[in-house]
């Protein structure tokens, strides 16, 4: 069976460039970040300044659209998986609809108006993100998957960083104001939906061909669609991440910090920016590093660096403190993204990485609401710093449980490999 793996894992174990769907996809997220940042940053703002709503509002709305996001995603991962991997379809639908939504945040009266245009774009991410996950990997040698992952969320936040960078310059040098801003950022996401609808050529997948079956003859049932069908590692390995996305509160509260602080529009649209910029520095470098030194090892790092960076932001108290943590929490987030992701296809089996990254996603959503609020609850009710230690510190715990309880078995063989 493992003979038979479509030619992307038949290539040779020295391989070191890229393949081109790879590539493509980078640069659709690119694009569609580049829309994406020039909105996002702007929300907590947005509704602190014109919507007078506070941090509970903000971590209800992110956290509802995150697991509307996340319960999709199980969905549509699986369904990429029975229709034999043919994912690119679902992965246009969710790049339109989140590029169509996504620009009338400038156009809401009320905060519940963005609670209903964040949750319609986040639904676009919903369809979109597993089945472009499961692209990647599809394309990818497994040797090289934690860079090629790596390498996405290198353009991803490259394009995190072009969008927030465009919107600071636009408002601080143009007569526009903030509503006008996020209506232009239809423009760059119209290039993503149309790069990814004519550059990827999508062709007939291992999930047919590896089984010796034609695209005409019928394929076999996947089995059910059940939790405790997953092995026992990848079943460990979700839930603590399901108990780190509790820690991982949305980083809009970190601009939100910066706007209570006192720090200008202007200046936190360029820490946005510069978050952005150090995980886009790092990703790709940490992806090889997780290749070639064991994912586990990037990703226990990454956590620890959470940790570090939200127990420092609740000790911040002026700009200089914000920019320094914010920078550092970057850094470190970005080197272990790749990994995070790459994980997931260590567990799974090449007929199913739809399905796995779909719970990966329903994973992180299931806990998206509950951190969301709990984290906004903190803030309004007690403090920003508690909100903080908080949070700081469950991920130092979910840290301390992947090296206990859900250490990948591969990471020993990985580093003594190379």
């Amino acid at each position: 069976m493992e003979k038979q793996k479509p030619s992307a894992d038949h290539d040779a174990p020295h391989r070191k460039k890229l393949p081109q769907a790879v590539v493509v996809l980078g640069l659709v997220s690119f694009f569609n970040d580049f829309a994406s940042d020039i909105v996002i940053p702007l929300i907590p703002i947005l509704l602190a300044s014109v919507l007078a709503a506070g941090p509970m509002a903000l971590g209800l709305i992110e956290g509802i659209a995150d697991a509307l996001a996340s319960f999709l995603k199980l969905w549509s991962g699986r369904h990429s998986d029975v229709m034999g991997g043919r994912r690119k379809k679902l992965t246009v639908v969710g790049y339109t609809l989140s590029n169509i939504a996504r620009p009338l945040l400038g156009l809401a009266a009320s905060w519940p108006v963005v609670l209903l245009l964040r949750s319609i774009d986040r639904v676009g991410k919903g369809l979109r993100s597993a089945p472009r996950d499961a692209l990647v990997a599809d394309a990818t040698p497994s040797h090289m998957r934690g860079y090629a992952f790596g390498f996405h969320r290198a353009l991803d936040n490259g394009g995190a960083v072009a969008g927030s960078l465009t919107a600071a310059a636009v408002l601080a040098w143009s007569g526009l104001d903030l509503i006008e801003v996020i209506l232009w950022s239809a423009l760059p996401g119209f290039v993503a939906v149309l790069l990814l609808s004519v550059a990827i050529k999508e062709k007939e997948t291992h999930a047919t061909t590896m089984m010796g079956h034609t695209s005409s003859e019928a394929r076999p049932p996947l089995p059910p669609l059940r939790w405790s069908l997953l092995s026992l590692p990848t079943r460990r390995y979700l839930l603590v991440l399901t108990l780190f996305t509790f820690a991982r509160a949305s980083e809009t509260f970190i601009l939100l910090l910066g706007y209570q602080l006192g720090v200008g529009v202007v200046e936190l649209l360029l820490v946005w920016s510069a978050i952005n910029l150090a995980k886009a520095i790092t990703s790709t470098a940490g992806g090889q590093l997780a290749d070639r030194y064991g994912r586990g090892s990037l990703l226990l790092v990454g956590w620890l660096a959470f940790a570090v960076s939200f127990m420092s932001l609740g000790l911040v108290t002026g700009n200089t403190g914000l920019w320094l943590v914010s920078i550092f929490y970057g850094l470190f987030i970005g080197m272990s993204e790749g990994a995070e992701r790459a994980l997931i296809t260590d567990y799974a089996h090449p007929a199913e990485r739809g399905t796995a990254f779909g719970w990966y996603h329903l994973a992180l959503g299931l806990a998206a609401i509950p951190a969301g609020v709990l984290f906004g609850s903190l803030w309004q009710f007690h403090s920003a710093s508690l909100a903080f230690f908080f949070a700081g510190g469950l991920a130092a715990f979910a840290a301390l449980l992947l090296r206990l309880w859900a250490w990948p078995a591969n990471d020993t063989m990985n580093s003594k490999s190379n």
